[in-house]
């Protein structure tokens, strides 16, 4: 089966070839032969028939740090006739624009297969969706208030507070037990986001890691353990977090079990669930989830074939 896939990413000059998981699906798809196309998600139009068009340019890629791909000349693609295959893979924020381009992309789900189906994607942002599942969480406040702030502060001592559609661990603080400036934290979250915040029980457990499971079709395909580094409490890749090899622990294999069946049903084929301590959940990442090379890295698991296999299977 040859496929025509257009990629809906940033920028390809900006990316990190060593661990970027979108460039790993482009080479996995043009291994397989399939032709492949870039645009970003401001080259979207909607026409006066309802058409939705994007200017892509079709490109090969190839993993050669400073020459990683070749774009051709820009071309007028109907995603609804010309591609087979749309891959949402901007990367988050969660916002306005990544919403619009959620109801953009589901006009065409009758002709083309969008991945991840971005009805499922808008309904499910990342800090959203796992509240659906408060057993596998730590204690979890979503609020504005101060004042529901202290309380719960109170009650379980140090905390965390996190943008509610945050990303890459940016703008997440930990709060002390004695509760240190919490009033003022809480004021510039308040002045800067007009959502509420999340706000959950420090787990002292995130020293020996954040573990970053990928799913694929329901199933999981591999797990890394991401570590903190030097001076931090987030394990994040993007804020200086390291990858090492890992393994489910019981809890955290019924986690997957209670997920997968959900995440399939919703067309959430690429997703990447968050867990702390072997046993707390606290995200289920839908929008751009990452961490497929670390996965191949240390498990040799070919995370992206099996991503080409279940869309394949879909069509």
């Amino acid at each position: 089966m040859t496929l025509r896939v257009a990629v809906q990413m940033d920028p390809l000059p900006s990316i990190n070839i060593a661990g970027d998981s979108t460039f790993a699906l482009m080479l996995s798809a043009q291994e397989r032969g399939h032709e492949i196309f870039h645009y970003d998600v401001g080259a979207l139009s909607l026409d006066e028939d309802d058409r939705l068009i994007a200017n892509a340019h079709p490109v090969t890629v190839q993993r050669v740090v400073g020459d990683h791909y070749h774009a051709g000349e820009r071309r007028r693609l109907d995603l609804g006739r010309d591609v087979d295959v749309v891959l949402m893979r901007q990367d988050p924020p969660f916002h306005m624009g990544y919403i619009t381009a959620t109801h953009l992309l589901e006009r065409i789900e009758r002709e083309t297969l969008v991945v991840n189906n971005p009805r499922s994607v808008r309904n499910a942002p990342e800090k959203v969706m796992v509240l659906d599942y408060r057993r596998f969480m730590p204690p979890t406040l979503v609020t504005r208030s101060v004042e529901e702030v202290r309380a719960f502060q109170k009650r379980h001592g140090a905390i965390v507070i996190k943008p509610i559609h945050g990303n890459g661990g940016k703008a997440i603080f930990r709060v002390g037990e004695e509760g240190e400036n919490l009033g003022a934290l809480f004021e510039v979250f308040n002045q800067t986001w007009p959502e509420p915040h999340m706000v959950q029980a420090f787990l002292p457990e995130v020293a020996n890691g954040d573990k970053r499971i990928v799913l694929v079709d329901g199933e999981v395909a591999g797990a890394i353990n991401r570590k903190p580094g030097e001076g931090e409490f987030r394990s994040n890749l993007a804020v200086g977090g390291y990858a090492e090899k890992t393994e489910l622990t019981p809890q955290e294999q019924e986690i997957c079990a209670a997920l997968g069946p959900e995440l399939k049903r919703l067309g959430l084929i690429f997703v990447g669930i968050d867990v702390i301590g072997g046993r707390y959940l606290t995200e289920i990442n839908v929008t751009s989830p990452t961490g497929i090379v670390a996965i191949e890295r240390f498990d040799g698991t070919d995370v992206a074939g099996m991503i080409w296999d279940a869309i394949e299977g879909r069509l």
